[in-house]
């Protein structure tokens, strides 16, 4: 009997995996990614037409490839080539009731992603196509604006002899070649070349496409000009900060990012950023505050993209951990995250953290910023990463990036800090924990029924069963727990109207989305103050988490109520539970420093 030959197999050397545990990866091991990446891309495809019969679409990519494979292996390698093959094929095997688009429109993608091969490829074609409200974009190249006769319908996309048109029953759209040439009811993408000769980075600045923004796509929005030439001048500083301070990391950036999808500003030092595991190579990011922040940002999403790769050859966690209950802290997130989740976030912030340490050697020695982010990123990464060293799903190579990454943090944590930004380093680190627990850790309601009971009797101090592990219960109240950090930068930023706090502390919170006065007035050190003002918001909203934990950090930092301040530092959960079920019970709320000493009198005194 015949033996069928094997297919090969992608594979990772020994020094390629070495460097991706390290949370680094040379160009040449982002090429094998690339490779895999590639073949995981075709595989999808297939998967697709043995779904749905792409017909005239796979027989245009098959004559664009035997005209220029080249060019279909770019369209294909897309980043949102990607996304919208996965996100279709999700969508096939499991239907969902949501009408916008309509499936057709998702699966007909694929003849506009024909189109821009053939195109490329200088094939001559006819096609139909979807047009999206309006507009029909044509991945890589742009899109074409039509007369809106319905939000989804078809036009014609027709090359012949050079020229290349778009058809409607209503307009005719000429499209410019070569590939971004505006024109008349064309907007063509943008292509962005920053940096000096051979370290050049080259993306696509893609505004247009739909399956451009992640996890779910949106329509087309084309940015003006004046836009993108900010984007383009950014974009240039930021690739010389990491030409100047991230060589390695820049020179691996060149070969795997490509393509940025703008969206707009958001709150400042608040930036937005989004990678995803099926668009490889793709970075959905807002516009940023200034060019460190973009750098920082490209730096981050890097790190999830390699990472992204590298799990579509070889997974960190067995089988055991899919789909578990078990929920983490991290220190970057407002929710607990599964496993995976976690991982994910702690290879990320490496980099970040990497970045920030080399960053501030380059800083004025009175700049504390870029003190303060190393800081209080290694000590986050550090939380996160032990809380989960040794976990039993960890395979044989998720445990050695997590050994080596943990390793690496260690000797960070060496490093020396200025006193003012490593106080405030470890005063937001802490303070982000802490809030966290007061939002989705959860006492036994057995047990805060028992201490609420014992409190009304006058008891000494509260029961046993208090004191038994929490449940880890998500709280979709969680929102902004950063918001002590973001007031330190706002301290720290350098600008005339980020240091008013002192005078005006609720200005200064107004600025931070989900600050309380109490937050404002804690960043500048005013422990007093911003006591009186988390117990004036208890009095309003006995039950708001970051109240609690604020009163907890404003009575350690004035040294006062120490019984108080422990509770309410290690366990303002259950201050929080216990208040909430004595309003319940009795109508009123106690005094919540004498219920937080109440509670913390059984805890152990520290050595």
């Amino acid at each position: 009997m015949p033996v069928e030959p094997s297919l090969p197999r992608h594979r990772l050397p020994h020094g390629s995996l070495a460097e991706l545990t390290r949370g680094e990866g040379s160009p040449a091991t982002l090429e094998l990614i690339i490779g895999a990446e590639r073949s995981r891309r075709l595989l999808l495809l297939r998967i697709l037409d043995d779904a749905t019969r792409l017909g005239p679409a796979w027989d245009l990519l098959s004559e664009a490839q035997r005209a220029s494979p080249s060019v279909v292996d770019d369209v294909l390698m897309y980043p949102q080539t990607g996304m919208w093959l996965a996100g279709t094929l999700r969508r096939l095997r499991a239907p969902t009731a949501r009408d916008e688009p309509p499936l057709w429109v998702d699966t007909g993608h694929v003849s506009a992603l024909a189109a821009a091969a053939g195109l490329l490829a200088g094939v001559d074609f006819t096609i139909e196509v979807p047009v999206r409200h309006g507009r029909v974009p044509l991945p890589t190249l742009g899109c074409a604006t039509v007369p809106a006769t319905g939000p989804w319908t078809t036009a014609t996309v027709r090359a012949e002899a050079g020229n290349a048109v778009v058809e409607t029953p209503g307009a005719t759209v000429a499209i410019p070649l070569p590939p971004g040439t505006p024109g008349p009811g064309w907007h063509a993408v943008r292509r962005l070349t920053v940096g000096p000769g051979e370290q050049r980075l080259e993306v696509v600045l893609d505004d247009v496409d739909p399956y451009r923004t992640y996890p779910r796509p949106t329509e087309p929005r084309p940015l003006s000009e004046e836009a993108a030439a900010q984007w383009r001048q950014v974009l240039g500083q930021a690739w010389a900060v990491l030409l100047r301070e991230q060589p390695d990391t820049a020179e691996a950036m060149r070969r795997g990012v490509f393509s940025l999808s703008p969206t707009s500003a958001r709150e400042r030092f608040r930036p937005r950023s989004v990678t995803s595991g099926d668009a490889f190579g793709g970075i959905e990011v807002s516009e940023p505050d200034d060019a460190v922040q973009l750098a920082v940002t490209l730096v981050h999403e890097f790190q999830h993209t390699k990472l992204g790769g590298l799990l579509h050859l070889t997974p960190l966690l067995d089988r055991g951990a899919d789909g578990g209950a078990e929920r983490w802290y991290a220190p970057w997130r407002d929710d607990p995250r599964p496993l995976q989740g976690l991982l994910q976030g702690i290879y990320a912030f490496v980099g970040i953290t990497r970045f920030w340490r080399t960053h501030r050697r380059g800083t004025h020695p009175r700049d504390s910023m870029a003190h303060f982010e190393f800081a209080l990123w290694r000590a986050h990464v550090a939380t996160a990463m032990e809380q989960v060293h040794g976990h039993p799903h960890l395979t044989p190579l998720g445990a050695a990036l997590l050994d080596t990454l943990r390793d690496r943090c260690a000797q960070w944590l060496e490093d020396p800090v200025p006193e003012e930004p490593l106080a405030l380093a470890r005063l937001c680190a802490a303070d982000h924990a802490t809030r966290w627990r007061a939002h989705h850790l959860r006492p036994a309601a057995p047990a805060v029924d028992e201490t609420v009971r014992a409190w009304l009797r006058g008891e000494s101090g509260p029961p046993a069963a208090l004191a038994a592990e929490p449940d880890v219960v998500l709280d979709p109240s969680a929102r902004w727990l950063d918001s002590l950090a973001m007031l330190v930068r706002h301290h720290l930023g350098g600008r005339d109207d980020d240091r008013r706090s002192p005078e005006e502390p609720e200005k200064t919170a107004a600025r931070v989305t989900g600050a309380l006065t109490g937050d404002a007035l804690l960043a500048v050190g005013d422990a007093t103050a911003a006591r009186n003002a988390y117990m004036a918001r208890l009095a309003v909203e006995p039950g708001r988490a970051g109240a609690w934990a604020g009163l907890g950090r404003s009575l350690e930092m004035a040294g006062t109520e120490p019984a108080a301040a422990r509770l309410l530092c290690r366990h303002p959960e259950r201050a929080r539970a216990v208040q909430t079920a004595l309003c319940r019970a009795a109508g009123t709320p106690a005094d919540p420093v004498r219920l937080a000493a109440w509670l913390g009198s059984s805890l152990p005194r520290p050595a």
